[in-house]
């Protein structure tokens, strides 16, 4: 039984979110807190295995509690809140603090049975996450920053195909921040909402060497450019002559999800084949195990990230047990691992 703590400023709120998630028998909500106050007391009384949080409340506002009690309490924390464009980097922010998943608030734009099925998959994703992974020392972090810009990279023929889910913005950051500005094109799906991956791609491109932005039906994936998936869409690669093509389009989701790293790593084993390399980082469920494999089986390096640094070792784990994984590594030591993959003859 997975107990539920819900913080809320809404009374509406705090009773539909109580009621649609007492209607699963995994799910007990403990308590209601209005407010930051309220609810640091009936963590220490009620002992939730996750919160649900509200960015926008009085008397303290939700990140600046998420800060606080990821520093002195951390437990799992699911934000709530409104997707709408101009809240995504207040969302990002979150994500960065520790939050596990952001869901949206039933509104205009989302339905409450939408909105309940979202946050009953984010709750048990919550439920089985680990909030602090292992960190390596900072000195390390730049030694192997350092180390992944060593190799001569002369061929602009390969391309980069990474997969992430649940703690993935923190990952693939770290990874993107260790390559070099002349890396070869990076394509990237994070699962995440249409109003997220924007902001998304532009908090990339002003932390890493490389240009980051939300992928266009048609961009060219070339040197120095890493292109995120933008939410809701599919995301696949075709080559066109001596160069390869992005598509992005819509269609049903793949493994629940769109857009779907399996759709991503099936094109580039397709269409790209040993010229690239396929990398699966944290995330829950099964998205990107069987394009994975596929893209080793097309003689792509495969690369999955190793159990002790994710949040949810899950889409690495289906992964290895396909036999789709050439390596797996801890998230410090994959970006360096890719270069020397794609320097290899």
């Amino acid at each position: 039984m997975i107990k539920v703590l819900v913080v809320d400023d809404s009374a509406i709120v705090r009773r539909m979110l109580t009621e649609e998630l007492s209607k699963h028998d995994d799910i007990q909500v403990v308590g209601q807190a209005v407010d930051p106050y309220v609810a640091r007391d009936k963590i220490i009384q009620l002992k939730p295995d996750v919160l649900t949080l509200d960015i926008e409340m009085p008397r303290m506002d939700g990140l600046t509690f998420l800060e606080r009690l990821m520093k002195h309490h951390p437990i799992p924390v699911v934000i709530v809140s409104s997707l709408a464009p101009e809240n995504s980097e207040t969302a990002l922010r979150a994500l960065a603090l520790g939050a596990v998943e952001v869901v949206s608030k039933p509104g205009s734009q989302y339905s409450v049975p939408d909105v309940a099925r979202d946050l009953v998959s984010a709750i048990r994703t919550a439920s089985v996450a680990k909030l602090r992974p292992p960190q390596m020392s900072l000195a390390n972090a730049h030694a192997h920053a350092a180390g992944s810009q060593n190799f001569a990279l002369n061929t602009t023929s390969k391309m980069i195909a990474i997969g992430a889910s649940t703690g993935g913005p923190r990952a693939i950051e770290t990874v993107l921040q260790a390559f070099p500005p002349n890396a070869p094109g990076v394509l990237i799906v994070q699962h995440m909402p249409e109003s997220f991956t924007g902001e998304f791609a532009r908090r990339l491109d002003k932390s890493c060497a490389m240009t980051v932005r939300e992928a266009r039906d048609g961009d060219q994936v070339v040197q120095g450019l890493a292109l995120i998936a933008p939410g809701n869409r599919h995301m696949y690669v075709k080559k066109n002559g001596a160069t390869y093509q992005v598509r992005v389009k819509d269609g049903p989701p793949v493994q629940y999800q769109r857009p779907s790293v399996d759709v991503l790593f099936q094109s580039v084993a397709r269409e790209a084949q040993s010229n690239a390399v396929g990398v699966l980082l944290t995330g829950m469920g099964a998205d990107g195990a069987r394009g994975l494999l596929q893209m080793r089986q097309s003689g792509a390096h495969t690369i999955a990230e190793h159990e002790s640094t994710t949040i949810v070792y899950g889409m690495p784990a289906e992964a290895a047990k396909l036999g789709a994984v050439v390596e797996q590594l801890p998230l410090h030591e994959v970006a360096t691992a890719i270069m020397r993959a794609l320097a290899s003859p």
